[in-house]
């Protein structure tokens, strides 16, 4: 248990240069940077729920997370959808928000001095919505036409069909955005049931970043939040679990649409996100496909002209992993860059990375990191990612301690990771012009065998 101090709050830690973070009875954690000549502030209100918690209340609820995330705006006890959208508009600011796998974020970025107005909207927002049954219908259909628009995008159907076959049936494998037929038969009432049960003070982390005080957002936090705040909840933290995902019997897939271009997403099970090796999986797709310099940018696009766009990524989730590969080139050149790409991959599991590109790696991933926090909104998130992915910063890093773990991964380290993923099953989903499995390039379905 957290001691209290004489005001009520929790007390304040300290974990990093400018960083402050309390947590209020009731489990809200309040996360807060000082950033040095800034003039604004961004907050964001993140709610550690997304789509891998929806079957937690049975059938009908996939889609839930991203339904909400339209439907709260739509009004609150106190506010109506334009009184929200005018008070934002009123002082400049921005109000918006996503959802993911695991969490959603509920933000706004407004000048500092508008920053306890931001606070006390997306409190509003997040725990007072009044979900009336005429705007669940109209955003039905909102939310139905953004799944025909990702119905549309290639690279949207790849995504989900990859992350279908490397999850399997598991609540991570499923379309974040829910499907046509869940989204029109979502009710109401399932709706209001999943917000309350996760739409809480105890699962949200109120992060804030820009030209604040940690004391004044305490203050406008508890101007908004009322009594909301009382309670003796501990917050409440995603644990890997039973419900780890499985080992995936489908190996590939392919959705044959009308496209100019074949699309091809290939990759393995990888770490989760606590994983201590997760440095050396940074380096290791680095120097795969993470830029210009990469393996697979250079010996596709570069060296041979097979596709204009190839790159790596990584996800990482409380107790999973992928580490992918995407290719996008002409459908008659598949065959011919899906090669490149599995040469490339066994070169790497059987004999790791060069000195020179271990240096050039990291002083990227150095860059990139330093770079990607020169504005508030981008501090905003790491805060509120690394509270809700390392349950609490003082078990998180700073951003020396990260750019020390960068700069102590050795060859051997990817080497050895390298060997231990890229040699194991691999998974790869197709859009393009191709009918069925037996139609596309021998070279795809040599892969994954």
């Amino acid at each position: 248990m957290t001691a209290l101090s004489s005001t009520g709050h929790a007390e304040t830690q300290h974990p990093a240069p400018g960083v402050a973070r309390t947590v209020l009875p009731g489990g809200l954690r309040v996360v807060t940077e000082h950033v040095a000549g800034a003039r604004s502030a961004s907050v964001g209100l993140w709610v550690e729920v997304g789509s891998r918690d929806e079957p937690a209340l049975g059938a009908g609820t996939h889609g839930a997370a991203h339904y909400l995330e339209h439907l709260l705006f739509k009004g609150t006890r106190r506010r109506s959808a334009r009184a929200i959208a005018e008070e934002i508009d009123a002082v400049g600011g921005d109000l918006n928000a996503f959802t993911g796998k695991e969490h959603t974020c509920f933000y706004a970025h407004v000048l500092d001095r508008d920053m306890p107005l931001a606070v006390d909207v997306l409190g509003d927002v997040v725990l007072d919505a009044v979900m009336a049954a005429a705007d669940v219908e109209l955003e039905r259909d909102v939310v139905l036409s953004e799944i025909a628009g990702r119905d549309e995008d290639p690279e949207d159907l790849l995504a989900d069909d990859f992350d279908a076959l490397l999850f399997g049936a598991h609540p991570l494998g499923l379309p974040v955005i829910g499907t046509e037929e869940s989204v029109t038969g979502m009710t109401r009432d399932r709706l209001a049931d999943f917000h309350a049960r996760h739409y809480v003070p105890a699962r949200s982390v109120l992060a804030v970043a820009g030209n604040v005080a940690h004391a004044e957002v305490l203050a406008a936090v508890e101007a908004a939040y009322g009594s909301r705040l009382d309670g003796s909840s501990e917050p409440w933290h995603r644990r890997a679990g039973d419900d780890a995902p499985g080992t995936p019997e489908d190996r590939l897939s392919v959705r044959d649409e009308d496209t100019e271009q074949a699309h091809l997403m290939l990759g393995v099970p990888s770490l989760r996100r606590a994983d201590e090796r997760w440095p050396a999986l940074q380096v290791l797709s680095t120097v795969l496909g993470g830029g210009m310099s990469s393996r697979l940018f250079q010996q596709v696009r570069e060296q041979r002209g097979l596709a204009y766009s190839v790159y790596s990524s990584t996800t990482g989730y409380t107790d999973a992993g992928a580490l992918a590969v995407y290719v996008g080139c002409a459908p008659e050149r598949l065959g011919a860059a899906a090669a490149v790409v599995r040469d490339e991959l066994g070169d790497l599991a059987a004999h790791g990375i060069t000195e020179a590109e271990l240096v050039r790696a990291r002083g990227q991933l150095r860059g990139e990191l330093v770079l990607g926090l020169e504005d508030t909104s981008s501090r905003m998130t790491r805060l509120g990612r690394r509270e809700l992915d390392h349950g609490g910063l003082d078990r998180a890093t700073d951003l020396a301690t990260t750019l020390d773990r960068i700069d102590a991964v050795g060859a051997s380290d990817v080497a050895s990771l390298a060997s231990a993923l890229l040699t194991g099953p691999r998974s790869a989903a197709v859009v393009g012009p191709y009918g069925d499995i037996d139609e596309l390039p021998g070279e795809v379905r040599e892969m994954v065998q």
